[in-house]
Protein backbone atom coordinates (compact mmCIF):
# COMPACT_ATOMS: atom_id res chain seq x y z
CA UNK A 1 0.00 0.00 0.00
CA UNK A 2 1.53 3.07 -0.82
CA UNK A 3 1.23 6.59 0.78
CA UNK A 4 -0.24 8.34 -2.57
CA UNK A 5 -3.69 7.61 -3.25
CA UNK A 6 -4.37 5.68 -6.03
CA UNK A 7 -7.40 7.13 -8.50
CA UNK A 8 -9.08 4.39 -10.59
CA UNK A 9 -7.86 3.94 -14.13
CA UNK A 10 -10.75 4.73 -15.36
CA UNK A 11 -11.76 8.25 -13.57
CA UNK A 12 -10.84 10.49 -16.18
CA UNK A 13 -13.70 9.18 -18.20
CA UNK A 14 -16.69 9.27 -15.48
CA UNK A 15 -19.09 12.17 -15.16
CA UNK A 16 -19.53 13.36 -11.83
CA UNK A 17 -22.56 13.82 -10.21
CA UNK A 18 -24.15 15.65 -7.15
CA UNK A 19 -25.72 13.63 -4.29
CA UNK A 20 -28.86 15.38 -4.50
CA UNK A 21 -29.36 13.89 -7.91
CA UNK A 22 -28.43 10.25 -7.82
CA UNK A 23 -31.40 8.76 -6.93
CA UNK A 24 -32.74 10.67 -10.08
CA UNK A 25 -30.61 8.79 -12.46
CA UNK A 26 -31.02 5.36 -11.29
CA UNK A 27 -33.97 3.95 -13.56
CA UNK A 28 -37.52 3.33 -12.23
CA UNK A 29 -37.86 -0.68 -12.51
CA UNK A 30 -41.22 -1.03 -10.18
CA UNK A 31 -43.39 -2.03 -12.97
CA UNK A 32 -42.87 -5.79 -14.96
CA UNK A 33 -42.21 -9.03 -13.50
CA UNK A 34 -39.80 -9.26 -10.64
CA UNK A 35 -38.18 -12.79 -12.39
CA UNK A 36 -37.39 -11.19 -15.15
CA UNK A 37 -35.42 -8.04 -14.22
CA UNK A 38 -31.74 -8.76 -15.52
CA UNK A 39 -28.58 -8.13 -13.25
CA UNK A 40 -28.89 -4.22 -14.21
CA UNK A 41 -32.32 -3.50 -13.64
CA UNK A 42 -32.29 -5.59 -9.95
CA UNK A 43 -29.22 -3.70 -9.26
CA UNK A 44 -30.79 -0.03 -10.02
CA UNK A 45 -34.26 -1.44 -8.15
CA UNK A 46 -31.96 -2.15 -4.87
CA UNK A 47 -30.40 1.18 -5.26
CA UNK A 48 -33.09 3.47 -5.39
CA UNK A 49 -34.58 1.99 -2.61
CA UNK A 50 -30.91 2.42 -1.11
CA UNK A 51 -31.47 6.21 -1.72
CA UNK A 52 -34.81 6.35 -0.70
CA UNK A 53 -33.99 5.38 2.57
CA UNK A 54 -30.72 7.68 2.61
CA UNK A 55 -31.51 10.63 4.51
CA UNK A 56 -30.18 13.97 2.84
CA UNK A 57 -30.14 15.78 6.34
CA UNK A 58 -29.79 13.17 8.78
CA UNK A 59 -30.06 13.16 12.25
CA UNK A 60 -27.39 11.98 13.94
CA UNK A 61 -25.53 11.95 17.43
CA UNK A 62 -23.34 14.47 19.09
CA UNK A 63 -20.74 11.68 18.62
CA UNK A 64 -20.58 12.15 15.11
CA UNK A 65 -18.15 14.02 13.32
CA UNK A 66 -18.95 14.91 9.85
CA UNK A 67 -15.88 15.03 6.80
CA UNK A 68 -16.11 16.12 3.40
CA UNK A 69 -13.76 14.25 0.79
CA UNK A 70 -12.62 16.20 -2.26
CA UNK A 71 -14.30 14.81 -4.69
CA UNK A 72 -17.81 15.42 -2.43
CA UNK A 73 -17.57 11.71 -0.83
CA UNK A 74 -19.22 12.14 3.16
CA UNK A 75 -17.36 10.28 6.02
CA UNK A 76 -19.58 10.40 9.17
CA UNK A 77 -17.20 9.20 11.84
CA UNK A 78 -18.84 7.89 15.10
CA UNK A 79 -16.71 8.39 17.91
CA UNK A 80 -16.77 5.88 20.68
CA UNK A 81 -16.19 4.52 23.77
CA UNK A 82 -15.03 0.70 23.71
CA UNK A 83 -17.26 -0.57 26.82
CA UNK A 84 -20.37 1.70 26.15
CA UNK A 85 -24.00 0.61 25.56
CA UNK A 86 -24.84 4.16 24.04
CA UNK A 87 -21.99 3.89 21.21
CA UNK A 88 -23.71 0.61 20.37
CA UNK A 89 -26.81 2.92 19.82
CA UNK A 90 -24.67 5.76 18.07
CA UNK A 91 -23.73 3.22 15.49
CA UNK A 92 -26.67 1.75 14.72
CA UNK A 93 -28.65 5.23 14.57
CA UNK A 94 -25.89 6.79 12.03
CA UNK A 95 -25.78 3.86 9.51
CA UNK A 96 -29.55 2.85 9.61
CA UNK A 97 -30.05 6.93 8.54
CA UNK A 98 -27.12 7.76 6.29
CA UNK A 99 -27.28 4.05 4.59
CA UNK A 100 -23.86 3.82 3.39
CA UNK A 101 -21.76 2.85 1.02
CA UNK A 102 -18.41 1.34 3.13
CA UNK A 103 -18.22 1.21 6.91
CA UNK A 104 -14.79 1.09 8.59
CA UNK A 105 -13.76 -0.04 11.73
CA UNK A 106 -11.25 0.30 13.85
CA UNK A 107 -9.87 -3.54 13.56
CA UNK A 108 -7.08 -5.17 12.27
CA UNK A 109 -7.44 -8.80 10.46
CA UNK A 110 -5.91 -10.09 13.74
CA UNK A 111 -8.37 -8.96 15.64
CA UNK A 112 -11.45 -9.86 13.40
CA UNK A 113 -12.73 -12.75 15.18
CA UNK A 114 -14.52 -10.41 18.06
CA UNK A 115 -17.07 -9.76 15.23
CA UNK A 116 -18.49 -13.08 14.89
CA UNK A 117 -18.24 -14.05 18.56
CA UNK A 118 -21.11 -13.79 20.92
CA UNK A 119 -21.28 -11.75 23.66
CA UNK A 120 -20.97 -14.19 26.42
CA UNK A 121 -18.10 -15.74 24.92
CA UNK A 122 -16.18 -12.80 24.41
CA UNK A 123 -17.31 -11.97 27.80
CA UNK A 124 -14.91 -14.95 29.30
CA UNK A 125 -12.28 -14.53 26.45
CA UNK A 126 -11.93 -11.51 27.79
CA UNK A 127 -11.24 -12.17 31.52
CA UNK A 128 -9.48 -15.21 30.95
CA UNK A 129 -5.49 -14.62 30.43
CA UNK A 130 -3.60 -17.86 30.12
CA UNK A 131 -0.50 -19.56 29.42
CA UNK A 132 -1.62 -20.43 25.91
CA UNK A 133 -3.10 -16.73 25.53
CA UNK A 134 0.81 -15.69 26.04
CA UNK A 135 2.10 -17.94 24.24
CA UNK A 136 0.39 -17.63 21.15
CA UNK A 137 0.80 -13.20 21.79
CA UNK A 138 5.16 -14.00 21.94
CA UNK A 139 4.82 -16.14 18.86
CA UNK A 140 3.08 -13.80 17.03
CA UNK A 141 4.81 -10.15 18.01
CA UNK A 142 7.58 -11.57 19.14
CA UNK A 143 9.05 -11.88 22.72
CA UNK A 144 8.58 -7.76 24.49
CA UNK A 145 5.45 -7.15 21.98
CA UNK A 146 3.93 -10.32 23.12
CA UNK A 147 4.32 -9.58 26.67
CA UNK A 148 3.49 -5.82 26.20
CA UNK A 149 -0.06 -6.87 24.28
CA UNK A 150 -0.84 -9.61 27.20
CA UNK A 151 -0.04 -6.46 29.86
CA UNK A 152 -2.56 -4.48 28.06
CA UNK A 153 -4.88 -7.21 27.75
CA UNK A 154 -4.29 -7.37 31.34
CA UNK A 155 -5.78 -3.08 31.02
CA UNK A 156 -8.79 -4.08 28.91
CA UNK A 157 -9.65 -7.39 31.14
CA UNK A 158 -9.46 -5.16 34.31
CA UNK A 159 -12.16 -2.98 32.37
CA UNK A 160 -14.04 -6.19 31.54
CA UNK A 161 -14.55 -7.04 34.62
CA UNK A 162 -15.40 -4.06 36.59
CA UNK A 163 -18.20 -3.79 34.25
CA UNK A 164 -19.38 -7.18 33.19
CA UNK A 165 -19.46 -5.97 29.57
CA UNK A 166 -17.28 -7.21 26.76
CA UNK A 167 -15.11 -4.85 24.65
CA UNK A 168 -15.86 -3.77 20.89
CA UNK A 169 -20.02 -4.17 20.93
CA UNK A 170 -19.64 -0.53 18.97
CA UNK A 171 -17.78 -2.88 15.93
CA UNK A 172 -20.27 -5.89 16.06
CA UNK A 173 -23.43 -3.80 16.09
CA UNK A 174 -21.44 -2.05 13.34
CA UNK A 175 -20.77 -4.92 11.56
CA UNK A 176 -24.97 -6.21 11.77
CA UNK A 177 -25.79 -3.50 10.62
CA UNK A 178 -23.85 -2.92 7.54
CA UNK A 179 -24.72 -6.49 6.71
CA UNK A 180 -28.30 -4.39 6.34
CA UNK A 181 -27.76 -2.35 4.39
CA UNK A 182 -27.50 -3.23 -0.13
CA UNK A 183 -24.11 -2.98 -1.64
CA UNK A 184 -22.42 -1.93 1.65
CA UNK A 185 -18.61 -3.07 2.11
CA UNK A 186 -17.16 -3.80 5.28
CA UNK A 187 -13.48 -2.83 5.99
CA UNK A 188 -10.51 -2.97 8.67
CA UNK A 189 -9.03 0.43 9.27
CA UNK A 190 -6.66 -0.18 11.30
CA UNK A 191 -3.36 -0.87 11.46
CA UNK A 192 -1.95 -4.20 11.78
CA UNK A 193 -1.26 -4.91 16.18
CA UNK A 194 1.38 -6.59 15.49
CA UNK A 195 3.48 -3.56 13.65
CA UNK A 196 1.79 -1.44 16.34
CA UNK A 197 3.48 -3.24 19.56
CA UNK A 198 6.46 -3.77 17.76
CA UNK A 199 6.97 0.47 16.57
CA UNK A 200 6.06 0.70 20.01
CA UNK A 201 8.56 -1.55 22.10
CA UNK A 202 11.55 -0.25 20.04
CA UNK A 203 10.21 3.54 20.95
CA UNK A 204 11.09 2.45 24.61
CA UNK A 205 14.42 2.48 26.73
CA UNK A 206 14.78 -0.74 28.88
CA UNK A 207 13.74 1.21 32.17
CA UNK A 208 11.33 2.35 30.58
CA UNK A 209 10.01 -0.70 29.58
CA UNK A 210 10.37 -1.64 33.46
CA UNK A 211 8.30 1.29 34.41
CA UNK A 212 5.47 0.97 31.66
CA UNK A 213 5.20 -2.53 32.63
CA UNK A 214 5.25 -2.11 36.09
CA UNK A 215 2.51 -0.03 36.00
CA UNK A 216 0.21 -2.28 33.84
CA UNK A 217 0.79 -5.25 36.43
CA UNK A 218 -0.39 -3.39 39.14
CA UNK A 219 -3.80 -1.38 37.66
CA UNK A 220 -6.63 -1.83 39.89
CA UNK A 221 -8.17 1.02 40.23
CA UNK A 222 -12.16 0.15 40.39
CA UNK A 223 -14.08 1.75 37.29
CA UNK A 224 -18.28 2.13 37.02
CA UNK A 225 -20.22 2.71 33.96
CA UNK A 226 -21.04 5.84 35.14
CA UNK A 227 -17.08 6.64 34.39
CA UNK A 228 -17.24 5.30 31.14
CA UNK A 229 -20.04 7.57 30.08
CA UNK A 230 -18.42 10.36 31.43
CA UNK A 231 -15.28 9.37 28.95
CA UNK A 232 -17.11 9.49 26.36
CA UNK A 233 -15.55 12.71 25.03
CA UNK A 234 -12.30 10.20 24.91
CA UNK A 235 -12.42 6.64 24.72
CA UNK A 236 -12.20 5.22 28.54
CA UNK A 237 -9.34 2.80 27.71
CA UNK A 238 -7.27 5.08 25.57
CA UNK A 239 -7.87 7.69 28.45
CA UNK A 240 -6.47 5.07 30.63
CA UNK A 241 -3.12 4.00 28.49
CA UNK A 242 -2.59 7.96 28.25
CA UNK A 243 -2.76 8.41 31.97
CA UNK A 244 -0.01 5.45 32.31
CA UNK A 245 2.07 6.16 28.92
CA UNK A 246 1.96 10.44 29.93
CA UNK A 247 5.66 10.27 30.40
CA UNK A 248 6.48 8.17 27.36
CA UNK A 249 5.90 10.54 24.17
CA UNK A 250 7.28 8.31 21.79
CA UNK A 251 5.06 5.61 23.24
CA UNK A 252 1.81 7.89 22.52
CA UNK A 253 3.00 8.58 19.56
CA UNK A 254 2.98 5.03 17.65
CA UNK A 255 -0.06 3.86 19.74
CA UNK A 256 -2.30 6.74 19.29
CA UNK A 257 -1.00 9.66 16.66
CA UNK A 258 0.29 6.91 14.07
CA UNK A 259 -2.68 5.04 14.24
CA UNK A 260 -4.26 8.76 13.54
CA UNK A 261 -2.89 8.80 10.47
CA UNK A 262 -3.48 5.00 9.33
CA UNK A 263 -7.05 5.52 9.89
CA UNK A 264 -7.33 8.64 8.10
CA UNK A 265 -5.72 7.07 5.01
CA UNK A 266 -8.49 4.17 5.26
CA UNK A 267 -11.46 6.18 5.55
CA UNK A 268 -9.28 8.31 2.47
CA UNK A 269 -9.29 5.14 0.28
CA UNK A 270 -12.74 4.04 1.37
CA UNK A 271 -14.43 7.54 0.54
CA UNK A 272 -14.41 7.21 -3.82
CA UNK A 273 -16.73 7.92 -5.99
CA UNK A 274 -19.23 5.09 -7.29
CA UNK A 275 -20.05 4.17 -10.48
CA UNK A 276 -23.50 3.56 -11.58
CA UNK A 277 -24.16 0.49 -13.62
CA UNK A 278 -24.78 0.62 -17.34
CA UNK A 279 -27.29 -1.25 -19.58
CA UNK A 280 -24.98 -1.45 -22.28
CA UNK A 281 -21.38 0.12 -23.11
CA UNK A 282 -22.52 2.79 -25.49
CA UNK A 283 -24.37 4.78 -22.14
CA UNK A 284 -21.44 7.19 -20.65
CA UNK A 285 -20.62 6.44 -17.43
CA UNK A 286 -21.95 8.15 -14.19
CA UNK A 287 -20.72 8.25 -11.22
CA UNK A 288 -21.94 9.24 -7.54
CA UNK A 289 -20.29 10.30 -4.03
CA UNK A 290 -19.74 7.50 -1.75
CA UNK A 291 -21.22 7.78 2.15
CA UNK A 292 -18.66 6.47 4.16
CA UNK A 293 -19.59 5.63 8.54
CA UNK A 294 -16.27 5.23 10.47
CA UNK A 295 -16.63 3.63 14.00
CA UNK A 296 -13.27 5.00 16.01
CA UNK A 297 -12.26 5.45 19.61
CA UNK A 298 -13.13 8.82 20.64
CA UNK A 299 -9.67 9.54 21.21
CA UNK A 300 -8.57 8.71 17.19
CA UNK A 301 -11.83 11.62 16.15
CA UNK A 302 -9.06 15.15 16.71
CA UNK A 303 -6.34 13.29 14.86
CA UNK A 304 -8.12 11.93 12.06
CA UNK A 305 -9.78 15.64 11.60
CA UNK A 306 -6.46 17.23 12.24
CA UNK A 307 -4.61 15.30 8.97
CA UNK A 308 -8.02 14.57 6.97
CA UNK A 309 -7.00 17.42 4.25
CA UNK A 310 -3.01 16.97 4.78
CA UNK A 311 -0.52 14.52 2.56
CA UNK A 312 -0.49 11.22 4.05
CA UNK A 313 2.42 8.90 3.78
CA UNK A 314 2.00 5.22 5.76
CA UNK A 315 5.10 3.82 4.23
CA UNK A 316 6.95 5.10 7.57
CA UNK A 317 4.93 4.05 10.46
CA UNK A 318 3.80 0.36 8.48
CA UNK A 319 8.06 -0.60 9.20
CA UNK A 320 9.34 -2.13 12.18
CA UNK A 321 12.76 -0.67 13.03
CA UNK A 322 15.55 -3.24 14.01
CA UNK A 323 16.06 -4.25 17.52
CA UNK A 324 18.55 -2.13 19.33
CA UNK A 325 21.16 -2.85 21.72
CA UNK A 326 19.11 -1.74 24.82
CA UNK A 327 16.49 -4.18 22.99
CA UNK A 328 18.90 -6.88 22.61
CA UNK A 329 20.38 -6.32 26.47
CA UNK A 330 16.64 -6.41 27.69
CA UNK A 331 15.22 -9.84 25.79
CA UNK A 332 18.14 -11.36 27.49
CA UNK A 333 17.74 -10.25 30.24
CA UNK A 334 14.14 -10.91 30.21
CA UNK A 335 14.68 -14.66 29.14
CA UNK A 336 17.33 -14.78 31.57
CA UNK A 337 15.01 -13.92 34.47
CA UNK A 338 12.52 -15.88 33.23
CA UNK A 339 14.32 -19.35 32.58
CA UNK A 340 16.01 -18.58 36.33
CA UNK A 341 12.62 -18.27 38.16
CA UNK A 342 11.62 -21.23 36.26
CA UNK A 343 14.69 -23.24 37.23
CA UNK A 344 14.29 -22.00 40.78
CA UNK A 345 10.57 -22.68 40.83
CA UNK A 346 11.56 -26.15 39.84
CA UNK A 347 14.50 -26.46 42.44
CA UNK A 348 11.97 -25.46 44.93
CA UNK A 349 8.97 -27.58 44.16
CA UNK A 350 11.02 -30.75 44.28
CA UNK A 351 12.75 -29.87 46.88
CA UNK A 352 9.42 -29.51 48.77
CA UNK A 353 8.18 -32.75 46.72
CA UNK A 354 11.56 -34.50 48.36
CA UNK A 355 10.78 -33.40 52.09
CA UNK A 356 7.33 -34.36 52.18
CA UNK A 357 7.93 -37.96 50.90
CA UNK A 358 10.68 -38.29 52.84
CA UNK A 359 8.47 -37.60 55.78
CA UNK A 360 6.40 -40.37 55.08
CA UNK A 361 6.28 -43.20 57.99
CA UNK A 362 6.44 -45.35 55.06
CA UNK A 363 9.59 -43.63 53.66
CA UNK A 364 11.05 -43.25 56.96
CA UNK A 365 10.77 -47.25 57.39
CA UNK A 366 13.04 -48.09 53.89
CA UNK A 367 15.42 -45.34 55.05
CA UNK A 368 15.95 -47.33 58.18
CA UNK A 369 16.16 -50.56 56.90
CA UNK A 370 18.83 -49.57 54.45
CA UNK A 371 20.86 -47.71 57.20
CA UNK A 372 20.82 -51.03 59.32
CA UNK A 373 21.70 -53.26 55.81
CA UNK A 374 24.33 -50.68 55.32
CA UNK A 375 25.57 -51.10 58.91
CA UNK A 376 26.03 -55.03 58.77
Amino acid sequence: MNGEEQQPAHEADVEPVVPSEASELVPRVLSGDPQNLSDVDAFNLLLEMKLKRRRQRPNLPRTVTQLVAEDGSRVYVVGTAHFSDDSKRDVVKTIREVQPDVVVVELCQYRVSMLKMDESTLLREAQELSLEKLQQAVRQNGLMSGLMQMLLLKVSAHITEQLGMAPGGEFREAFKEASKVPFCKFHLGDRPIPVTFKRAIAALSFWQKVRLAWGLCFLSDPISKDDVERCKQKDLLEQMMAEMIGEFPDLHRTIVSERDVYLTYMLRQAARRLELPRASDAEPRKCVPSVVVGVVGMGHVPGIEKNWSTDLNIQEIMTVPPPSISGRVSRLAVKAAFFGLLGYSLYWMGRRTASLVLSLPAAQYCLQRVTEARHK
